[in-house]
């Protein structure tokens, strides 16, 4: 077997052991405050971290896979906007999210795998087994399409029900003009943070070339 495809199944099994972790643990809490079930599972779907880690595994089995509908995720830009998508995550987790909670036991374990664990693993694989030099910074665009639609869905509901997924856009608790600001704030760095990508991938791209 090779390196490339037991990363690919290490990545794989990380991700969905962790998510399904999580969706236990998850439903098991909300459903004990008295929601429903559809109730805890838009609640739980609307973390970026779980949407995240999702597409992950979608990325791993587009790679093991000819499957067509798995097409998207065999694309350059997508595999190279998630690698900036779960540096977000991480960054955002370890700076901001960490110091508000203190998670204990399984909670914990879900927290690692999901917020480091993962991200690193997808972020090694990304760096040395996808093909470089395919990017182009015009790709940029594409790439925010993804996370406006998520953003969008995440204050849609939160307008509707009070409950946003991260404090950073709580309105009800602290306005709407400082959520913008953070919504300014944290899209100014995922760009920053797509065109790295974009920029690592040509470089990576032309030594490749010159080695070849």
């Amino acid at each position: 077997m090779s390196l490339r495809k037991l990363t690919t199944l290490l990545g794989l099994a990380v991700g969905v052991g962790a998510l399904l972790l999580q969706f236990w643990l998850s439903m098991t809490a909300r459903l004990a405050l008295g929601g429903g079930v559809l109730d805890a599972l838009l609640w739980f779907f609307t973390y970026f971290t779980i949407l995240t880690n999702l597409m992950l595994v979608l990325v791993y089995l587009s790679a093991l896979t000819k499957t067509g509908w798995l097409a998207w995720w065999r694309s350059p830009v997508t595999r190279a906007m998630m690698a900036a998508a779960m540096t977000l995550v991480m960054a955002f987790y370890h700076f901001v999210l960490a110091a508000t909670w203190n998670p204990q036991g399984l909670f914990h374990v879900a927290d690692v795998l999901l917020h480091y664990a993962t991200p690193l693993i997808y972020l090694g694989w990304w760096l040395v087994f996808e093909p470089k030099g395919r990017l182009r910074f015009t790709s940029i665009g594409w790439m925010l399409v993804p996370p406006l639609v998520w953003l969008a869905w995440a204050m849609a509901r939160g307008a509707v029900v009070n409950e946003y997924p991260y404090p950073v856009l709580e309105a009800h608790v602290i306005g709407y003009p400082q959520v913008l600001a953070n919504i300014a704030g944290l899209l100014l760095v995922l760009i920053v943070l797509f065109a790295a990508a974009v920029a690592l991938d040509r470089l990576l791209g032309r030594r490749q070339q010159a080695a070849g």
